[in-house]
């Protein structure tokens, strides 16, 4: 599935990115006393009242918290109104067998490479290690990201993945960053083409620039993590989503979009989850 630009001018492509959705069997499922469905449904509310007029969704991984079904079912059901293309990526929560045979329909879409439009590519890394919270790539996730970055010098790429690949700067994230990033880094230093680099789990908004490419992490739609926060702590930031508009000389604009401020507020005493 080609996603190509239905702006002329500038070839822009725009994209909207979802992500930690943290979904339940359960309706009312709770992450820290945020119901996640609840939250979930007021994001996808939120974007249907914009006027970004995006060509495909990213979901990039932790879409379910108890590995069902039903909940992958949800998330299905639950961007139907957007009625765009949905590329994703699993997360540390996510379980995979059940995403690769819940999750794909005529929406959603499982690919590790999508050309968009006339300049852009797109690569989407599996950095899921499972049954714990850190991530790695494995040398064929990396050898895909070497082999497409060789194959289209010339368009300009977003790479996915779930985990970050640069520390954040709270400790107890930072535990369960992307442990092989030297090597991530190394191929992406190989090549000219990388503009920029998006992930989720952090649950902040998170933009640096890192060897000539952008670093970007999303907040969840559900709860937040407190920046530069060395132990577990939550944020009072509501819940949100990013837009993209990647243009055709490489460069892009994002913006990150929230929930009207006080909304889904979690248990601040938490210490865990």
């Amino acid at each position: 599935m080609k996603v190509t630009s239905n702006t002329t001018v500038k070839d822009t492509i725009k994209l909207l990115q979802i992500t930690d959705t943290h979904l339940f069997e359960a309706e009312d499922g709770s992450l820290l006393s945020v119901c996640t469905n609840e939250s979930f449904k007021a994001v996808v509310d939120a974007v249907q009242q914009d006027n970004f007029a995006f060509e495909a969704i990213l979901a990039t991984g932790d879409i379910s918290q108890d590995h069902t079904d039903a909940s992958y079912q949800r998330f299905a059901e639950g961007i139907l109104p957007l009625q765009k293309p949905c590329y994703w990526l699993p997360g540390n929560h996510d379980y995979k067998p059940s995403m690769s045979t819940v999750l794909p329909s005529e929406q959603i879409v499982q690919v590790e490479h999508e050309l968009l439009g006339d300049s852009w590519q797109m690569i989407l890394l599996d950095s899921q290690v499972e049954g714990v919270p850190h991530g790695r790539l494995s040398p064929q996730q990396l050898e895909l990201l070497d082999t497409k970055l060789a194959e289209y010098p010339e368009r300009h790429t977003l790479v996915l993945l779930h985990h970050h690949s640069l520390l954040v700067g709270s400790a107890w994230l930072d535990q369960h960053t992307l442990k092989d990033a030297d090597q991530f880094w190394q191929v992406v230093e190989r090549h000219t083409n990388v503009r920029a680099i998006l992930c989720g789990h952090v649950h902040q908004d998170m933009h640096k620039v890192h060897k000539g490419a952008s670093v970007i992490a999303t907040p969840s739609t559900c709860v937040q993590f407190k920046p530069n926060s060395d132990d577990f702590a939550l944020d009072s930031c509501s819940p949100g989503w990013r837009e993209l508009e990647l243009h055709a000389d490489g460069s892009f604009d994002t913006r990150v979009k929230r929930l009207e401020e006080g909304l889904f507020s979690p248990n601040f005493d938490s210490n865990g989850y």
